[in-house]
């Protein structure tokens, strides 16, 4: 048999080479020349091979001939297959047996890409979870549509319905949206958010043993991370921005005015005395620019400012940023 024997995949067997040899056993033979792409497929398959007295035809092996070789030929690579995983079991067998326990059976930090990979890895790894902790930066939360979120739903409903609990941070520029507030009230069990003026890119640990952060900007590709110190590390940052956060639900709390100056324009006088452009801090603060400048100018008239510089001195002068101002 002549050409590679394993080549005989189910592209070499399509309807136009299985013709071709229906017609060489019906007529003897076919022209070598030019030869087609379904006689070069038989040639390597030794279904055909050139005629010995006529170099200008190809003749046809006979079928039960082809058939014996072609089998041949597999249970060759089969038996083939078999002594790889003989000499695979032999060298590593005895390192299944050395291995100590702590080798990890998972890796400790994997990089996902794709967002619906991403979400599929989290459900994976909240299939049994009891607790999540999550900061959440962006605004897909007031997208009206109420199918968006239905997954997510079901998963963290699940997730109560274990026992477990549910923590989210979110910036404080969602907690009036009526969208989030809808989605929290069709949860039940042991859930709390709450909102702080800044928070961290988005973050998510489960029962502390897994952590997921975004890979790059767009958030089209996902960290997974298992090291049990840099999980322990994320986990120990969320329980401190938690701590400084402001209830959202269950319990909602007002956060007091301070001589006539907003929590809200509180944060922005702080971002402004670090000297940032109002882009910066309308970003920094989950707002849009216009309304970041709103703040501004309502935190000016407030201060009796008539000018940035100005601003920035009296902020410094009137103590609101002074933590217990």
């Amino acid at each position: 048999m002549t050409g590679n024997a394993h080549d005989d995949g189910p592209q070499a067997w399509d309807e136009a080479v299985l013709d071709l040899y229906a017609r060489a056993l019906r007529e003897g033979h076919v022209p070598a020349a030019p030869a087609s792409a379904g006689a070069t497929s038989l040639l390597r398959l030794g279904l055909l091979h050139p005629a010995l007295d006529d170099p200008g035809r190809l003749e046809p092996v006979a079928p039960h001939v082809a058939l014996h070789r072609l089998l041949r030929a597999s249970a060759e690579r089969v038996a083939e297959e078999r002594r790889r995983e003989e000499r695979l079991t032999e060298a590593l067998e005895p390192l299944l047996r050395t291995a100590g326990p702590d080798v990890p059976t998972t890796p400790l930090i994997a990089l996902h890409s794709g967002k619906e990979r991403i979400g599929r890895v989290i459900d994976e790894a909240m299939t049994d979870a009891t607790e999540l902790l999550s900061v959440q930066p962006y605004s897909s939360y007031l997208n009206p549509d109420p199918t968006l979120h239905e997954p997510a739903l079901r998963r963290d409903q699940a997730l109560l319905d274990r026992g477990g609990r549910i923590r989210a941070l979110y910036q404080h520029t969602l907690r009036h949206a009526p969208p989030l507030t809808a989605r929290y009230e069709r949860l039940t069990g042991d859930v709390e958010a709450r909102t702080l003026d800044e928070i961290t890119e988005r973050l998510v640990v489960v029962d502390r043993e897994v952590a997921f952060v975004p890979a790059n900007a767009d958030r089209s590709a996902a960290l997974e991370v298992r090291h049990p110190a840099l999980v322990e590390f994320l986990a120990t940052i969320f329980d401190r921005l938690w701590r400084l956060a402001t209830p959202m639900y269950p319990r909602a709390v007002r956060r007091p005015t301070l001589n006539g100056v907003t929590p809200r324009q509180r944060a922005i006088a702080a971002l402004l005395v670090e000297g940032h452009t109002d882009a910066v801090v309308a970003d920094r603060l989950g707002m849009n620019v216009r309304t970041a400048r709103e703040h501004i100018a309502k935190l000016a008239a407030t201060l009796g400012s008539g000018s940035r510089a100005q601003l920035g001195y009296l902020i410094g002068k009137s103590g609101i940023l002074d933590r217990d101002g």
